[in-house]
């Protein structure tokens, strides 16, 4: 995956079948899903892929037991079909993460009991481990820093975890590897029309900023919480489509849990589900649902939110969160397809997604979750298919293994998400260069010089954020190894020392964001 190359095929195609705006979840799975029937495929992002939402979730390849609970049927059966796709085809990336809700009533065990046995039957063939009731002595010896006053007891069951970052570079390396082209930092700046429907783009290299004009057949807006500028680019007085609503996390050391199992807390102050989730060696805990008018690319936890998660979080633990355990803290957008309901809380508008096509043909994909990335991407490039009259191919990216695919007997080694491109990137370099830069994390020198040949790396920033999760994991200790990663970036890249100089100042500004 590198840029130069896929530069010069932007610039000697004539015409695309399909262009996508938007790297994250949703338009790399239909870049993937494109490259993959056959089309002449190219992938645009603003800024880096999975800048935006997409490498801020929970982390969970999930059907929704919340959705379960609110009656979305439909929603779960598609969830759970899709995490077990996920599962087989990228084992590298995708495992199965046991899940503990504690219960402190008696009727609780019996009630989130019944309802995972639906939950485990509605996987199907697909499914994981089966859930199960467990003791109050069961439940406190898997999770050591459970609150144990008036426990009854507790209901294990069986869910996936991810990263998400990883899976969305991932997914670009597929689509390349099936033969389309992908560019970050790329901008669309204008839509093309002739006759009223769209014929292409302009578009610019924000690293250069050449102006580069693409012809194509379909036009797909993949955007997220974005898509309704890109709607209105296309329909200036065309009315907003989605409404925004954030989830913030905050991240602590590993005591916090000790041992390998989450838990989950069905029903906290605002009705919500609340997670605690080991990945990384941390804990993930969170999350909330705030309606949002304002939509930043860097979007701010509240304080209000911070609150509610370290309280709701304390009402569980023994050895309880303060805001001084917070090793880091990351917000992400939801974009939600807007009901038009003001009774309707953010979080009981549903997950679903939906494909809407423009006068001019513009096709957009609004609304969705990660966990059903394929399937939004086959029901949109199934429409976008007819309005941009292409050959008529069927998908077939439930078989399709992603790249790396491998099955790892250790999913505790800290490259496993390389899959079988780990030896490749600990042979980069000297044998001495695959040790970690941090004792806190695992982040060598020959990581970072992958990323940045291999991976479409172009700034600190996606090195620490993305490529590796350390800005996710400890913003502090992050901080501290900018120069050095900035250093290793600029020998690669070839920069000068203007570069380096503001490269450092603006990871620094970044990171210290995530640090409360």
């Amino acid at each position: 995956m590198n840029r130069k190359q896929q530069l010069s095929q932007l610039t000697s195609t004539e015409q695309w079948d399909v262009v996508i705006v938007g790297g994250g979840a949703s338009g790399l799975g239909i870049a993937v899903d494109a490259a993959q029937r056959g089309y002449k495929t190219l992938l645009v992002e603003k800024y880096d892929f999975a800048k935006g939402t997409s490498s801020r979730s929970t982390k969970l390849v999930h059907g929704g037991v919340r959705y379960l609970q609110n009656g979305d049927v439909s929603l779960v059966i598609e969830a759970l079909k899709e995490r077990g796709l996920m599962k087989i085809n990228a084992p590298h990336l995708v495992q199965d993460m046991s899940f503990i809700i504690p219960t402190y009533h008696w009727w609780a065990g019996l009630y989130y009991g019944l309802g995972l046995k639906i939950y485990d039957m509605m996987a199907g063939k697909l499914g994981l481990k089966a859930s199960s009731w467990i003791s109050k002595e069961e439940t406190l010896d898997l999770l050591d820093n459970l609150n144990e006053e008036e426990l009854h007891g507790g209901v294990i069951y069986h869910d996936g975890q991810f990263d998400d970052a990883r899976m969305a570079v991932t997914l670009a390396q597929t689509a390349i590897d099936l033969g389309g082209s992908l560019l970050n930092y790329m901008e669309l700046v204008e839509i093309n029309k002739t006759n009223g429907k769209i014929s292409g783009a302009t578009i610019r290299d924000n690293e250069s900023d050449e102006i580069h004009q693409v012809k194509t057949k379909v036009l797909i807006n993949a955007t997220g919480v974005f898509a309704d500028g890109i709607l209105q680019l296309d329909e200036p007085n065309k009315p907003k489509m989605l409404t925004a609503s954030q989830g913030v996390h905050l991240v602590l050391d590993s005591s916090f849990l000790e041992g390998e199992h989450a838990f989950m807390i069905p029903n906290t102050t605002d009705g919500r589900v609340l997670f605690a989730v080991p990945w990384h060696d941390h804990v993930v805990v969170g999350t909330t649902d705030t309606p949002l008018d304002n939509i930043a690319v860097e979007p701010q936890a509240l304080e209000e939110e911070i609150d509610f998660i370290l309280s709701n979080a304390a009402l569980y633990m023994k050895n309880k969160p303060t805001r001084a355990d917070v090793k880091s803290i990351f917000a992400g957008l939801r974009p939600l397809v807007s009901v038009n309901d003001p009774n309707i809380k953010s979080k009981e508008i549903s997950r679903h997604h939906k494909v809407n096509v423009s006068e001019s043909g513009l096709v957009s994909i609004l609304g969705g979750k990660w966990t059903t990335y394929r399937k939004m991407a086959e029901d949109t490039l199934d429409t976008a298919t007819i309005v941009g009259d292409l050959e008529m191919i069927p998908c077939n990216t439930e078989k399709l293994k992603l790249h790396g695919y491998m099955q790892m007997d250790n999913l505790d080694d800290p490259l496993h998400f390389y899959g079988s491109d780990k030896d490749k990137v600990e042979n980069t370099g000297p044998e001495e260069d695959n040790k970690s830069l941090s004792e806190y994390f695992h982040l060598s020198k020959n990581q970072i010089i992958w990323s940045v040949r291999y991976e479409m790396a172009l700034h600190v920033e996606d090195i620490v954020a993305r490529r590796n999760r350390c800005l996710f994991l400890n913003a502090k200790e992050t901080l501290s190894l900018v120069p050095i990663i900035a250093k290793i970036m600029a020998v690669e890249l070839d920069r000068d020392e203007d570069w380096l100089q503001e490269e450092i100042k603006k990871a620094e500004q970044l990171i210290n964001q995530y640090i409360l």
